[in-house]
């Protein structure tokens, strides 16, 4: 793989290694800093003309920043002559602004679409979007990942006991019946009204999970609301155990105050995002799950002309 390149934003420096690691190459060399107004500044150390490069930058907070630092990578890459350029984006911020939902307001996914292809990339890999079809947006290939085989794989040492799986709304109705049938559990899940964009209300649950061993899975945890509130229902409605997992540790505004307060045994976070101190700190019981081995063997076979249909667990 003497032609592959793997180039690390500032978001996410840690997963970027460990890809690089699992691909056995060291990471691309690249100065990344900031002029004295804040604006920032990039020169790549190494050659990358007619060679693969690969750039991995999560777009969380502070999204502004990180996006546009990956659009000046992938720019600076394309006038180096690199022959492909691809994006890697464990988390792809904006996703949750897919659609106009009332009027005058815009749909930013779409437009971080055009950003990138504008800037140059050829391909982008990403994980767990909010909405699947945000891969219509982009005019160029993109391979949407899943860590459900990185978290279904935290979730085998539980298949001895009683496990149910919640869905925490119906929109996730689907994904929580791909992990019940995985790990051969049962399937309940929770009616919720939204009340507004920060705030939800869940009232009531469809099947048992009383005596039972609670798992919830969801693409992110932003401020918490939504899994907090169906923890509390589980565990009034008799669960014994109550274990969570999310692709994207978002943990934004009151996100952690919640989850430390709720009833939940135990918490799984995959290392799209890297977990902030206020989160270590305050929670007990959280696990950092990589997807470092999935990106980095997607990497490979992008690189080798070779399928990835496989990496996708349906």
């Amino acid at each position: 793989m003497k032609d592959l390149r793997v180039f690390s934003g500032r978001s996410n420096p840690r997963l970027a290694e460990r890809v690089a690691d699992y691909l056995g190459i060291p990471l691309g060399r690249a100065q990344l800093s900031n002029f004295p107004d804040g604006e920032i500044a990039l020169k790549l150390v190494e050659d990358v003309r007619g060679r693969d490069a690969f750039v991995l930058q999560s777009t969380c907070a502070p999204g502004a920043d990180h996006l546009m630092e990956l659009l000046i990578f992938i720019d600076c890459l394309r006038r180096a002559s690199a022959r492909k350029i691809t994006a890697v984006l464990p988390y792809f911020g904006y996703a949750r602004q897919d659609r106009k939902d009332e009027g005058r307001v815009p749909i930013t996914a779409k437009l971080v679409a055009n950003l990138l292809v504008t800037s140059g990339a050829d391909r982008v890999v990403t994980l767990d979007l909010h909405a699947a079809q945000i891969q219509g947006f982009f005019d160029i290939p993109v391979d949407h990942m899943s860590a459900r085989p990185v978290i279904s794989a935290f979730f085998e040492r539980l298949k001895d006991e009683p496990l149910t799986v919640v869905s925490p709304d119906v929109g996730n109705a689907k994904q929580a019946r791909m992990y019940a049938e995985r790990l051969g559990a049962d399937l309940a899940i929770i009616d919720k009204r939204r009340v507004s964009g920060s705030e939800s209300v869940s009232y009531t649950i469809i099947g048992d999970v009383a005596g039972r061993t609670v798992i919830m899975v969801d693409d992110m945890i932003a401020t918490a609301g939504t899994i907090t509130q169906a923890a509390n229902i589980v565990r009034d409605h008799g669960a014994r155990r109550i274990v969570i997992a999310a692709t994207h540790a978002v943990l934004c505004g009151p996100a952690v105050e919640r989850l430390a307060s709720a009833p939940i045994d135990e918490i799984a976070v995959c290392d799209t995002i890297p977990l902030s101190a206020a989160a270590r700190d305050q929670l007990s019981g959280v696990s950092v799950l990589t997807v470092s081995e999935l990106l980095g063997e997607a990497i490979r076979r992008i690189y080798r002309n070779e399928s990835v249909s496989n990496l996708f667990m349906k």
